[in-house]
């Protein structure tokens, strides 16, 4: 691997690439805290400090791959009359390309986020607050073995219509739609999985919206296969929510890359144009936020397969009321 990262930042003219705890990081075998250099010959590595890593770059350097997560004072701290460019123009491209034990890490990261959500409808749900079972949900993530919980989401009634809600005291009562998303990392890799709830019965008209939205999921993950782009599979998501009246209430992007990091590319958004490969891991997450009333979310990872799209997470998609 590292022979071709090599050669990757031999394409782009970058001479070392200097990277602080992140998904690059990791990927080059970066762990636990300090800064990682790769430069054009021996092995990478790893610093406690910035200045150690700016007194490990070759004089000759004329421009430095840096970490797109540094720190300001992380930058000032190198001290390198050189062109900081990011390390993300080397490694992007790389990283994309899942090798079958990243496949499974995810895979694994899925399941046990499935495990949760199933668990979940069996939970009592009747006048606890979003904040309480967020915490619940939070240490059935750990119970079922993954290594670090990077988030979960309770939203109910008018906050599922609420695109980036943070769980707060607000009771769950009969009536809600309620939206649940886990993310958790297992060996490295990430998963979030994202089901729609009813509690007691779904409010008026909320199961045709439920509908659109998976609509949009089937038709994004029937378009995903080696070749296509990003923002292709992203258009046809879409379309199929403006074709349903829904338009000026989709969700900001139906899916994104996810891997050693959460949020990370290929975005499923008009402009990116990156070429899906095998081994690429997406999550596919199409959403209607209507204002005020409720929303809907459903995300699965998949990864791209020689035939197309494969499910990471098998947890069921059909609309589940809780009664308790």
């Amino acid at each position: 691997m590292i022979d071709e990262v090599r050669l990757r930042m031999a394409a782009e003219g970058i001479d070392a690439l200097v990277l602080r705890p992140s998904p690059d990081f990791r990927y080059l075998g970066g762990q636990g805290e300090g800064y990682l250099v790769l430069t054009n010959d021996g092995p990478p590595a790893l610093v406690a400090e910035p200045l150690e890593a700016a007194a490990l770059l070759p004089s000759s350097v004329r421009r430095v791959g840096v970490d797109s997560e540094m720190r300001a004072w992380e930058l000032f701290s190198l001290r390198v009359e050189a062109e900081l460019v990011l390390a993300s123009a080397v490694l992007a491209p790389l990283r994309l390309r899942r090798s079958p034990d990243e496949v499974a890490a995810t895979e694994r990261a899925a399941a046990a986020a499935d495990a949760v959500l199933l668990m979940a409808r069996e939970l009592a749900w009747f006048g606890t607050t979003e904040r309480a079972m967020a915490r619940r949900l939070s240490a059935m993530m750990v119970e079922t073995g993954c290594e670090e919980v990077l988030s979960v989401v309770v939203a109910a009634g008018e906050h599922s219509a609420v695109a980036r809600h943070v769980p707060c005291d607000r009771m769950i009562n009969p009536g809600d739609a309620l939206l649940v998303s886990v993310c958790g990392r297992w060996g490295g890799h990430c998963a979030e999985v994202a089901r729609v709830f009813a509690v007691a019965e779904p409010p008026e008209d909320f199961e045709a919206m439920y509908s659109v939205v998976l609509a949009a999921q089937r038709a994004a993950a029937d378009a995903l296969r080696p070749g296509v782009t990003s923002a292709e599979v992203g258009r046809i998501a879409r379309e199929v929510i403006e074709g349903s009246g829904y338009g000026n209430y989709t969700g900001p992007r139906p899916g994104r890359g996810v891997g050693l990091g959460q949020d990370e590319g290929p975005w499923l958004v008009p402009g990116d144009e990156t070429v899906l490969a095998v081994g690429t891991t997406v999550c596919l997450e199409p959403a209607i936020y209507l204002p005020d009333l409720f929303g809907a979310r459903v995300a699965d990872v998949v990864v791209c397969a020689p035939q197309g799209a494969r499910r990471l997470s098998t947890s069921s998609q059909t609309l589940h009321v809780i009664d308790h």
